[in-house]
């Protein structure tokens, strides 16, 4: 098929937007992109889709979420509404803990049900690809109902899932002040578990002094090593924890939240390609005040992604949208980095070197918008200008 009379962003470096422009879709992927008039003669004939002067750009991917997850926080944000902070909420049996309440009571139909209105908001605002972990089990038959729910998820809807084990998520009551037990009890036969079943595709952690420290977070990793797993860190959220570095020392392909970050981990997470994930619905639910460090990332060259954080306590933010949007307006990253965000490094985030740009020979996970630029994507808000998604070039 020839997707022609567009207009294209390819969201390769520098690259621009086409204009007069049209892709060619094969076998799942994109088999020449260019301007309309170059056409290639061996694509002459070829059935013809007009987009009708649209920008077309990569699928967009939502590379850190808690999607799948049991119940709700609402009363905890009208805690924190009355002054509670995250710490004083955890700390009293809320956060996290309370969310895994209602995951262990959930079965995995009751985590489908409940995460697909949360995914199909994301998929109605272009995103093609998603990722969802675990972390709120904090039980090993939990963290994995919550692997198998994530992966269902992928089988009912037009989307690819990338599964990331987060059993280091946090102390369950039962555990409490006994993190290397629930490291050796739970979290590190879990993690051997889920490898076996095939259910992870990644292994995160929280590295925060109200979760685990940076010697515990590496037993974590040293196991995800060994079974050859890539690594991912919530690092330097609410303080300075040494996250950052940690993971560029395992070589991880993300570090997130990052507010307490400093140009000493910009320069370690650059060194080591390590993506800077920036989560601004985190930030904004949080009433945060510390921003993540860009001109630091910026002058590293480090790779900055955007990314929903959608949660049920500290972001409960299920639009692609107006992630970027928050991106640019509080993190003041300019359009192309924002829009990079949630392409390609993005893609880097995950691993995927098969998607987040549009080249011959990548996945044709494509978005085509009723507007004029990708900076028109950036500077809405509450307004959704998809007109079409493409998953491997079938529309939907």
């Amino acid at each position: 098929m020839i997707l022609g009379n567009i207009q294209l962003a390819t969201m390769q470096t520098g690259a621009g937007i086409l204009p007069a422009a049209a892709v060619v879709i094969g076998d799942g992927a994109i088999r020449w992109s260019g301007p309309e008039a170059a056409l290639p003669a061996a694509f002459h004939g070829r059935d013809r889709l007009d987009g009708g002067g649209r920008l077309l750009t990569p699928g967009l991917i939502d590379c850190h979420t808690h999607l799948v997850h049991g119940g709700h926080r609402a009363a905890e944000f009208e805690a924190r509404l009355n002054g509670a902070t995250y710490a004083d909420i955890a700390r009293a049996g809320g956060g996290i803990a309370s969310t895994m309440r209602a995951t262990r009571a959930a079965t995995e139909a009751d985590l489908v049900a409940q995460a697909l209105p949360r995914l199909d908001a994301l998929l109605a605002e272009g995103v093609t690809t998603v990722e969802i972990k675990s972390g709120y089990g904090l039980e090993i038959d939990t963290e994995l109902r919550m692997l198998r729910a994530a992966r269902a998820l992928g089988l009912q809807r037009m989307v690819s899932v990338r599964t990331t084990y987060l059993a280091a998520h946090a102390l369950p009551p039962e555990f409490a002040g006994a993190a290397q037990a629930y490291l050796d009890r739970v979290c590190l036969p879990g993690l051997a578990a889920a490898h076996a079943l095939t259910l992870a595709d990644a292994v995160d952690g929280f590295c925060e002094t109200i979760a685990f420290d940076a010697a515990q977070m590496a037993q974590v990793f040293d196991a995800a090593r060994a079974l050859g797993l890539p690594v991912k860190l919530h690092a330097e959220q609410l303080s300075a924890s040494g996250g950052a570095r940690l993971a560029a020392r395992y070589g991880a392909l993300s570090a997130d939240h990052l507010e307490h970050a400093d140009a000493g981990d910009a320069a370690a997470m650059a060194a080591a390609g390590t993506v800077a994930v920036l989560l601004p619905g985190a930030f904004y639910a949080l009433r945060e005040t510390v921003r993540p460090p860009v001109a630091a990332f910026r002058a590293a060259g480090v790779a900055m992604a955007v990314a929903t954080d959608m949660n049920p306590g500290t972001s409960p933010l299920t639009s692609i949208l107006l992630a970027i949007n928050m991106a640019c307006t509080l993190f003041r990253l300019t359009v192309d980095e924002a829009m990079a965000g949630v392409t390609r490094n993005a893609a880097r985030a995950l691993g995927l070197a098969d998607r987040g740009v549009i080249a011959p020979g990548l996945r044709a996970d494509l978005c085509l918008w009723n507007v004029e630029s990708t900076a028109e994507l950036c500077y809405r808000i509450g307004f959704n200008p998809l007109h079409q998604r493409f998953v491997q070039g079938v529309p939907c």
